[in-house]
């Protein structure tokens, strides 16, 4: 596969508010602690992390067949005390919903995204412990299982 070059224009909206867009028009806000109602720059790696993770995974389970109806990923990072405050830990908790999901096809498709597909987590490695445990919601008449956390 051939490398690939991203790009991106960063506005300054005042304060301390910028808001990115890419080429194909797609912005998101963002700013410091100070800015009301926007995440932070660190608050978008987690999301990052999660949004990378959570395609992978969507994809990974569709290609097994299994039927996911919804996903939702919890991901809490801690931060270093001094500067520059990477993340030093950061857990997800993926909450998968669908009918026949399997423990073994949800965690295989972590594991896959986590190890190998997601670059963000790939980047977040250098500095933090990235651990993920998950959950499967199953649709009516079904029965939840949850999962302990792993790395």
């Amino acid at each position: 596969m051939a490398a690939e070059k991203r790009a991106l224009t960063v506005r300054w909206k005042g304060g301390h508010g910028f808001e990115a867009a890419n080429p194909e028009g797609a912005t998101v806000r963002f700013g410091s602690a100070h800015e009301e109602a926007a995440l932070s720059p660190v608050e978008l790696l987690l999301a990052s992390l999660a949004g990378c993770s959570g395609t992978d995974v969507v994809d990974i389970l569709a290609k097994k067949r299994q039927a996911v109806s919804g996903l939702e990923i919890r991901v809490e990072g801690m931060r270093a005390a001094n500067p520059p405050r990477v993340y030093t830990s950061i857990h997800l908790e993926y909450v998968v919903r669908g009918t026949g999901l399997t423990q073994h096809g949800v965690a295989q498709a972590i594991s896959l995204s986590r190890n190998k597909y997601c670059s963000v987590a790939q980047m977040l490695d250098k500095t933090a412990e990235i651990q993920t445990s998950f959950r499967i919601e199953t649709e009516p008449g079904e029965e939840s299982r949850p999962q302990p956390p792993s790395k």
